[in-house]
């Protein structure tokens, strides 16, 4: 018999809203013939009569609370209460059901599989109480795991330095994206941009994102189009932005596109694109934008450093972002389309990611206890290693094993 595995934390499937949904539609797709998936779904974003028993061999299961903020928490907490009457791995994405774990851990022998995403308590838009309810979240689901996932390395560091255990690594793919798109007559007579040179972003109109120093900037240079496409009526922030610079004939403010081949054309077909993201990971909208051969310019924190291994122009500020724009050349941006795409080529493809996860849920049945970043000795009191002269162990130097497997 296949062994069975929960997905929980995700919107549903078909995949319409973000990462984790692209993943687990990947998962399924991948796997199928390996495990026995059944993917939960919110039902107050798929309507009665979209909704379906299954999707590519995955059994869907709905739950009647969104996925998302607050009712996060008891969203996934109904999912994984209900998965355990069945499943023998529960893969969960993101830690709002977090709290729930100890409980699974004592009194079941479910194996726990959790991506904590990016450091989400740390994001500008969650209220102190939601950040602290996170920051303990997060705790846990280390904690309680079998093994828990990172998607950046940078992410890996931190949740070493914080849990002195080595999480595993896993990106996401980007080679679902639809490449060299041509648009037709009627994509021009809609996105009249597409006949011109511009560049893009795509994104959650959040102050984290960056949106208002990327739109400032680029309303002070007339000469060069941006098209950035957001929830724009989700936050009040959305909203005045997009009536401050909606007269600007430079720059193109669309409203959310799930469908993926127009918002792969419009991607496709700029000449560079924008990432502003301060928080988080590795950034699904940024290695698809990698995937389809576009110049970076980014936003340099080490998360996006990581993603791009380097190899972007980055920025912390709006001076910095204007410099940029006003000294790059098309020489320097070939360069560095070239480069991002052999790195998405390498590293952001489905097959490669779903292979580390069947990877990850084999080992759940034979991992016992997680790597540690510092050896066991370094646990000896400080007298016994000085009596050895291995009293630098007490303050060894944190490091991750590159060749650590995932």
């Amino acid at each position: 018999m296949k062994t069975k595995v929960a997905i929980i934390g995700t919107v549903g499937l078909p995949a319409n809203y973000g990462g984790f949904e692209t993943l687990a539609a990947h998962l399924v797709e991948e796997l199928s013939d390996t495990y026995d998936f059944t993917v939960y779904c919110s039902s107050k974003k798929y309507p009665e009569k979209e909704r379906s028993e299954s999707w590519k061999g995955a059994r869907l299961k709905y739950i009647p609370l969104d996925a998302n903020g607050v009712q996060s928490i008891a969203y996934d907490t109904w999912s994984i209460i209900h998965s355990l009457f069945y499943c023998d791995v529960l893969l969960i994405l993101g830690v709002a059901g977090a709290w729930l774990l100890p409980f699974v851990k004592l009194f079941t022998s479910k194996k726990i599989i959790i991506s904590i995403d990016g450091i989400e308590w740390k994001r500008d838009k969650w209220s102190l109480a939601a950040k602290l309810y996170l920051w303990w979240a997060e705790k846990l689901a280390v904690q309680f795991s079998d093994i828990d996932i990172s998607d950046n390395e940078s992410i890996q560091d931190y949740t070493s330095l914080r849990y002195k255990t080595i999480s595993r690594v896993i990106e996401y793919g980007a080679d679902h994206t639809k490449v060299n798109l041509v648009p037709t007559s009627k994509n021009i007579e809609e996105y009249p941009f597409l006949l011109g040179e511009y560049a893009v972003k795509v994104c959650r109109i959040e102050p984290e994102n960056h949106v208002h120093t990327i739109l400032k900037v680029f309303s002070e240079f007339p000469g060069r189009k941006l098209v950035m496409v957001g929830n724009w009526k989700n936050s009040q922030y959305g909203v005045e932005l997009k009536q401050q610079y909606s007269d600007f004939e430079n720059i193109h403010l669309l409203d959310p596109i799930y469908e993926q081949e127009t918002i792969d054309l419009i991607r496709g077909n700029a000449s560079l694109y924008i990432h502003g993201h301060s928080a988080g990971g590795t950034n699904p909208s940024l290695v698809e934008a990698m995937f389809l051969g576009l110049p970076v310019i980014s936003n340099g924190v080490s998360y996006n450093r990581t993603t791009t291994e380097n190899q972007a122009f980055y920025f912390s500020n709006a001076e910095e972002l204007k410099n940029i724009l006003a000294q790059l050349k098309n020489e320097d941006l070939q360069n560095c389309a070239i480069r991002m795409k052999q790195i998405a080529e390498r590293r952001y493809i489905w097959k490669k990611i779903a292979k580390k996860y069947h990877n990850l849920i084999e080992e759940t049945f034979t991992a016992k206890n997680k790597a540690k970043v510092y050896p066991v000795i370094c646990n000896l009191e400080k007298k016994i290693l000085e009596k050895y002269n291995l009293e630098h162990l007490k303050n060894i130097q944190l490091f991750n094993n590159p060749s650590e497997p995932i």
